[in-house]
Protein backbone atom coordinates (compact mmCIF):
# COMPACT_ATOMS: atom_id res chain seq x y z
CA UNK A 1 0.00 0.00 0.00
CA UNK A 2 1.33 2.92 -1.15
CA UNK A 3 0.93 6.31 1.34
CA UNK A 4 1.18 10.04 1.18
CA UNK A 5 1.97 12.77 4.58
CA UNK A 6 -0.99 15.40 4.90
CA UNK A 7 -1.07 17.51 7.53
CA UNK A 8 -4.58 18.67 8.88
CA UNK A 9 -5.40 21.23 11.54
CA UNK A 10 -6.44 19.87 14.97
CA UNK A 11 -7.31 23.65 17.21
CA UNK A 12 -7.56 26.93 16.60
CA UNK A 13 -4.70 29.53 17.29
CA UNK A 14 -6.64 31.32 20.21
CA UNK A 15 -3.22 33.32 20.89
CA UNK A 16 -2.87 34.61 17.79
CA UNK A 17 0.74 31.54 17.89
CA UNK A 18 1.40 29.66 14.72
CA UNK A 19 2.46 26.28 16.21
CA UNK A 20 3.24 22.65 15.95
CA UNK A 21 0.00 22.09 18.50
CA UNK A 22 -1.83 23.66 15.72
CA UNK A 23 -1.80 20.40 13.48
CA UNK A 24 -1.14 17.23 12.79
CA UNK A 25 0.53 15.22 10.39
CA UNK A 26 -1.23 11.58 8.99
CA UNK A 27 -0.54 9.12 6.84
CA UNK A 28 -2.96 8.44 4.01
CA UNK A 29 -3.51 5.58 1.43
CA UNK A 30 -2.73 7.28 -2.29
CA UNK A 31 -5.96 7.27 -3.79
CA UNK A 32 -7.20 5.97 -7.06
CA UNK A 33 -9.50 8.87 -9.09
CA UNK A 34 -12.84 7.67 -10.22
CA UNK A 35 -14.66 8.67 -13.56
CA UNK A 36 -14.35 12.12 -14.10
CA UNK A 37 -11.07 12.37 -11.49
CA UNK A 38 -7.92 13.49 -11.85
CA UNK A 39 -4.55 12.46 -9.21
CA UNK A 40 -2.48 15.40 -8.38
CA UNK A 41 0.91 15.42 -6.71
CA UNK A 42 1.55 19.06 -5.25
CA UNK A 43 5.38 20.12 -6.13
CA UNK A 44 5.05 23.51 -4.74
CA UNK A 45 2.40 25.08 -2.28
CA UNK A 46 1.85 28.55 -1.33
CA UNK A 47 2.15 29.98 2.21
CA UNK A 48 0.12 33.16 3.27
CA UNK A 49 -0.52 35.35 5.65
CA UNK A 50 -4.68 35.10 5.22
CA UNK A 51 -3.96 31.14 6.19
CA UNK A 52 -3.80 32.75 10.32
CA UNK A 53 -7.64 33.85 9.42
CA UNK A 54 -8.24 30.43 8.29
CA UNK A 55 -7.55 28.72 11.02
CA UNK A 56 -9.12 31.09 13.54
CA UNK A 57 -12.86 31.03 14.58
CA UNK A 58 -14.23 33.58 12.45
CA UNK A 59 -17.49 33.17 10.75
CA UNK A 60 -18.05 36.72 10.02
CA UNK A 61 -14.53 36.24 7.83
CA UNK A 62 -15.23 36.79 3.76
CA UNK A 63 -13.93 32.53 3.31
CA UNK A 64 -15.07 30.11 6.05
CA UNK A 65 -12.35 28.88 8.60
CA UNK A 66 -10.74 25.48 7.89
CA UNK A 67 -12.75 22.75 10.00
CA UNK A 68 -10.82 20.95 12.98
CA UNK A 69 -9.85 17.54 11.58
CA UNK A 70 -9.24 19.10 7.86
CA UNK A 71 -6.67 19.15 5.86
CA UNK A 72 -4.70 22.71 6.17
CA UNK A 73 -6.12 24.91 3.44
CA UNK A 74 -3.44 26.30 0.72
CA UNK A 75 -3.21 26.86 -3.10
CA UNK A 76 -0.01 24.83 -4.90
CA UNK A 77 0.88 23.51 -8.06
CA UNK A 78 1.47 20.02 -9.12
CA UNK A 79 1.55 17.22 -11.53
CA UNK A 80 -1.57 15.35 -12.79
CA UNK A 81 -0.13 11.71 -12.36
CA UNK A 82 -3.48 9.84 -12.77
CA UNK A 83 -6.62 11.31 -15.05
CA UNK A 84 -10.01 9.75 -15.56
CA UNK A 85 -11.22 13.01 -16.67
CA UNK A 86 -10.83 13.77 -20.31
CA UNK A 87 -10.29 17.62 -19.82
CA UNK A 88 -6.58 16.39 -18.36
CA UNK A 89 -3.77 14.49 -19.08
CA UNK A 90 -0.97 13.00 -17.46
CA UNK A 91 1.57 15.11 -16.97
CA UNK A 92 -0.38 18.48 -16.96
CA UNK A 93 0.94 20.48 -14.50
CA UNK A 94 -2.06 22.59 -12.52
CA UNK A 95 -2.29 25.15 -10.04
CA UNK A 96 -5.50 25.43 -7.95
CA UNK A 97 -6.58 24.60 -3.82
CA UNK A 98 -3.83 22.04 -3.29
CA UNK A 99 -4.08 22.36 0.73
CA UNK A 100 -1.02 21.29 2.76
CA UNK A 101 -1.07 17.48 1.16
CA UNK A 102 1.50 15.59 -0.80
CA UNK A 103 -1.70 14.59 -3.18
CA UNK A 104 -4.78 15.98 -4.40
CA UNK A 105 -7.67 13.97 -5.38
CA UNK A 106 -10.23 16.17 -7.57
CA UNK A 107 -12.58 16.38 -10.21
CA UNK A 108 -10.79 18.72 -11.76
CA UNK A 109 -12.87 22.14 -10.92
CA UNK A 110 -11.03 24.93 -9.56
CA UNK A 111 -7.49 23.86 -11.25
CA UNK A 112 -6.30 25.42 -14.16
CA UNK A 113 -3.08 23.99 -16.35
CA UNK A 114 -0.30 25.73 -16.48
CA UNK A 115 0.47 27.40 -20.05
CA UNK A 116 3.82 26.33 -21.37
CA UNK A 117 6.77 28.14 -20.01
CA UNK A 118 5.39 29.19 -16.57
CA UNK A 119 7.54 27.34 -14.31
CA UNK A 120 6.17 26.39 -10.21
CA UNK A 121 7.44 29.39 -9.03
CA UNK A 122 6.39 32.11 -11.63
CA UNK A 123 2.90 30.68 -11.33
CA UNK A 124 2.49 31.03 -7.35
CA UNK A 125 4.38 34.47 -7.01
CA UNK A 126 2.93 36.23 -10.25
CA UNK A 127 -0.25 34.24 -11.88
CA UNK A 128 -1.73 33.42 -8.60
CA UNK A 129 -2.92 34.92 -5.66
CA UNK A 130 -0.41 37.41 -4.84
CA UNK A 131 -0.74 38.71 -8.90
CA UNK A 132 -4.32 38.22 -9.03
CA UNK A 133 -4.75 40.34 -5.51
CA UNK A 134 -2.31 42.93 -6.81
CA UNK A 135 -4.11 43.61 -10.05
CA UNK A 136 -7.18 43.34 -8.44
CA UNK A 137 -6.80 46.11 -5.51
CA UNK A 138 -4.46 48.51 -7.43
CA UNK A 139 -7.01 48.68 -10.89
CA UNK A 140 -10.65 48.14 -9.64
CA UNK A 141 -9.93 50.44 -6.79
CA UNK A 142 -6.61 52.53 -6.78
CA UNK A 143 -7.57 54.26 -10.28
CA UNK A 144 -3.91 54.92 -10.56
CA UNK A 145 -3.06 57.43 -12.98
CA UNK A 146 0.41 58.22 -14.51
CA UNK A 147 2.29 61.18 -12.52
CA UNK A 148 0.36 60.41 -8.79
CA UNK A 149 2.57 59.03 -5.77
CA UNK A 150 1.89 55.85 -4.75
CA UNK A 151 2.93 54.46 -1.29
CA UNK A 152 3.09 50.43 -0.74
CA UNK A 153 3.27 48.87 2.92
CA UNK A 154 4.79 45.16 2.56
CA UNK A 155 6.52 46.22 -1.01
CA UNK A 156 8.83 43.46 -0.85
CA UNK A 157 6.14 41.07 -0.38
CA UNK A 158 4.37 39.10 -2.99
CA UNK A 159 1.54 41.30 -3.48
CA UNK A 160 3.23 44.61 -2.56
CA UNK A 161 5.97 44.05 -4.84
CA UNK A 162 3.61 43.74 -8.06
CA UNK A 163 1.54 46.70 -7.03
CA UNK A 164 4.56 48.39 -7.27
CA UNK A 165 5.91 47.59 -10.58
CA UNK A 166 2.98 47.50 -12.17
CA UNK A 167 1.75 51.06 -10.75
CA UNK A 168 6.08 52.01 -11.94
CA UNK A 169 5.18 50.44 -15.33
CA UNK A 170 1.99 52.83 -15.36
CA UNK A 171 4.22 56.09 -14.97
CA UNK A 172 3.58 56.67 -10.90
CA UNK A 173 6.00 57.72 -8.77
CA UNK A 174 6.18 54.36 -6.03
CA UNK A 175 7.63 54.50 -2.75
CA UNK A 176 7.91 51.22 -0.79
CA UNK A 177 7.63 50.90 3.02
CA UNK A 178 9.70 47.68 4.16
CA UNK A 179 11.55 45.96 7.22
CA UNK A 180 15.23 45.44 6.28
CA UNK A 181 18.20 47.33 4.07
CA UNK A 182 18.14 44.17 2.04
CA UNK A 183 14.56 44.53 0.78
CA UNK A 184 14.74 48.47 0.51
CA UNK A 185 17.98 47.57 -1.83
CA UNK A 186 16.03 44.85 -4.08
CA UNK A 187 12.92 46.98 -4.34
CA UNK A 188 15.12 49.91 -5.39
CA UNK A 189 17.60 48.43 -7.32
CA UNK A 190 16.43 45.87 -9.12
CA UNK A 191 12.54 46.32 -9.15
CA UNK A 192 13.13 50.04 -10.10
CA UNK A 193 10.67 51.78 -7.16
CA UNK A 194 12.07 55.35 -6.72
CA UNK A 195 12.81 55.08 -2.71
CA UNK A 196 12.17 52.97 0.45
CA UNK A 197 10.93 53.51 4.18
CA UNK A 198 12.82 50.89 6.58
CA UNK A 199 9.95 51.35 9.07
CA UNK A 200 12.55 49.93 11.38
CA UNK A 201 15.21 52.52 11.10
CA UNK A 202 13.95 55.51 9.50
CA UNK A 203 12.36 58.42 11.27
CA UNK A 204 9.08 57.61 9.46
CA UNK A 205 7.37 61.44 9.02
CA UNK A 206 10.88 62.81 7.75
CA UNK A 207 11.75 60.10 5.49
CA UNK A 208 8.46 60.14 4.09
CA UNK A 209 8.20 63.80 3.53
CA UNK A 210 11.37 63.29 1.56
CA UNK A 211 10.41 61.06 -0.50
CA UNK A 212 6.65 62.40 -1.36
CA UNK A 213 7.57 65.84 -2.30
CA UNK A 214 4.00 65.72 -3.94
CA UNK A 215 1.97 64.02 -1.33
CA UNK A 216 0.32 60.89 -1.66
CA UNK A 217 -2.35 59.77 -3.99
CA UNK A 218 -2.35 56.13 -3.97
CA UNK A 219 -2.04 54.17 -0.37
CA UNK A 220 -1.87 50.14 -1.03
CA UNK A 221 -1.82 49.27 2.67
CA UNK A 222 -0.90 45.52 2.96
CA UNK A 223 0.51 46.16 7.01
CA UNK A 224 -1.16 48.21 9.17
CA UNK A 225 1.60 49.47 11.85
CA UNK A 226 2.56 52.77 13.06
CA UNK A 227 3.67 54.24 9.75
CA UNK A 228 -0.20 54.01 8.32
CA UNK A 229 -1.17 57.24 10.23
CA UNK A 230 1.75 58.92 9.12
CA UNK A 231 0.82 58.03 5.35
CA UNK A 232 -2.65 58.83 6.15
CA UNK A 233 -1.38 62.78 6.91
CA UNK A 234 0.40 62.88 3.53
CA UNK A 235 -2.64 61.88 1.41
CA UNK A 236 -3.76 64.27 -1.43
CA UNK A 237 -7.50 65.44 -1.81
CA UNK A 238 -9.44 62.80 -3.65
CA UNK A 239 -6.54 60.13 -2.77
CA UNK A 240 -7.69 56.53 -2.66
CA UNK A 241 -6.94 53.96 0.06
CA UNK A 242 -6.51 50.00 -0.84
CA UNK A 243 -6.52 48.23 2.35
CA UNK A 244 -5.54 44.96 1.03
CA UNK A 245 -4.12 43.20 4.87
CA UNK A 246 -2.79 44.09 7.99
CA UNK A 247 -0.26 41.50 8.92
CA UNK A 248 1.14 43.59 11.70
CA UNK A 249 -2.20 43.11 13.78
CA UNK A 250 -2.86 39.98 12.83
CA UNK A 251 -1.01 38.51 15.76
CA UNK A 252 -1.54 41.71 17.70
CA UNK A 253 -3.43 41.43 21.32
CA UNK A 254 -4.27 45.10 20.76
CA UNK A 255 -4.16 46.04 17.15
CA UNK A 256 -3.11 49.35 16.67
CA UNK A 257 -5.81 52.11 16.14
CA UNK A 258 -7.08 53.84 13.10
CA UNK A 259 -6.44 57.21 11.98
CA UNK A 260 -8.65 59.96 12.82
CA UNK A 261 -11.77 60.41 9.86
CA UNK A 262 -11.81 64.42 10.07
CA UNK A 263 -9.22 64.42 6.88
CA UNK A 264 -11.40 61.95 5.24
CA UNK A 265 -14.07 64.41 5.26
CA UNK A 266 -11.49 67.13 4.65
CA UNK A 267 -9.81 65.67 2.10
CA UNK A 268 -12.59 63.25 0.56
CA UNK A 269 -10.45 60.41 0.39
CA UNK A 270 -12.06 57.36 -0.67
CA UNK A 271 -10.65 53.95 1.17
CA UNK A 272 -12.23 50.26 0.17
CA UNK A 273 -11.15 47.22 1.97
CA UNK A 274 -11.60 44.00 -0.63
CA UNK A 275 -10.35 40.34 0.15
CA UNK A 276 -9.62 37.97 -3.72
CA UNK A 277 -12.66 35.71 -3.26
CA UNK A 278 -15.43 38.29 -3.92
CA UNK A 279 -13.30 38.45 -7.40
CA UNK A 280 -13.05 34.63 -8.57
CA UNK A 281 -15.19 35.57 -11.61
CA UNK A 282 -12.80 38.44 -12.72
CA UNK A 283 -9.56 36.41 -12.92
CA UNK A 284 -10.05 35.78 -16.58
CA UNK A 285 -9.97 39.41 -17.05
CA UNK A 286 -7.34 40.05 -14.58
CA UNK A 287 -4.63 37.65 -15.96
CA UNK A 288 -5.65 39.41 -19.44
CA UNK A 289 -4.70 43.00 -17.71
CA UNK A 290 -1.63 41.22 -15.84
CA UNK A 291 0.00 39.03 -18.79
CA UNK A 292 1.23 41.68 -21.04
CA UNK A 293 3.32 43.62 -17.89
CA UNK A 294 4.97 40.07 -17.38
CA UNK A 295 5.79 39.30 -21.41
CA UNK A 296 7.16 43.37 -21.81
CA UNK A 297 9.41 41.53 -18.49
CA UNK A 298 8.26 44.54 -16.37
CA UNK A 299 7.63 42.04 -13.40
CA UNK A 300 9.97 40.94 -11.41
CA UNK A 301 9.42 37.93 -8.44
CA UNK A 302 11.84 36.45 -5.51
CA UNK A 303 10.39 33.38 -4.05
CA UNK A 304 11.56 32.29 -0.72
CA UNK A 305 11.64 28.37 -0.72
CA UNK A 306 11.54 26.06 2.21
CA UNK A 307 11.81 22.12 1.60
CA UNK A 308 9.34 19.43 2.87
CA UNK A 309 5.47 19.65 4.12
CA UNK A 310 6.91 19.02 7.65
CA UNK A 311 8.65 22.53 7.54
CA UNK A 312 5.34 24.61 6.27
CA UNK A 313 4.41 25.84 10.06
CA UNK A 314 7.98 26.71 10.03
CA UNK A 315 7.76 28.82 6.74
CA UNK A 316 4.26 30.41 7.76
CA UNK A 317 5.78 31.57 11.20
CA UNK A 318 8.92 33.42 8.98
CA UNK A 319 6.37 35.26 6.85
CA UNK A 320 4.84 36.97 9.96
CA UNK A 321 7.90 37.48 11.56
CA UNK A 322 8.84 39.15 8.37
CA UNK A 323 11.77 36.57 8.00
CA UNK A 324 11.25 35.79 4.47
CA UNK A 325 13.11 37.26 0.94
CA UNK A 326 10.22 36.76 -1.18
CA UNK A 327 7.05 34.83 -1.91
CA UNK A 328 6.89 31.73 0.62
CA UNK A 329 6.74 28.82 -0.97
CA UNK A 330 7.15 24.74 0.22
CA UNK A 331 8.97 22.88 -2.18
CA UNK A 332 7.53 19.01 -1.77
Amino acid sequence: MSTYKAITLVNRPHDRKIGPHLFESKELEIPTPKDGQILIKQTHMSLDPAMLGWMSEDRESYIPPVELGDVMRSSGVGEVVESNNPNFSVGDKVMGMTGWSEYVLSDGSGFNKLQPGIIEEMALCVFALPGLTATTGLYNFGEPKEGETLIVTGAAGSVGSIVGQLAKADGLRVIGVVGSKDKADWIVNELGFDGAINYKTDNLEEKLAELTPNKIDVFFENTGGPIQQHIFNRMNAHGRIVVCGMIADYQSEKPSPGPNWIPLIKKRINIRGFAMPDHWGEIPQLLQKLSPYVQQGKIKYRAHTVKGLENAEKGLNMLFEGKNTGKMIVKL
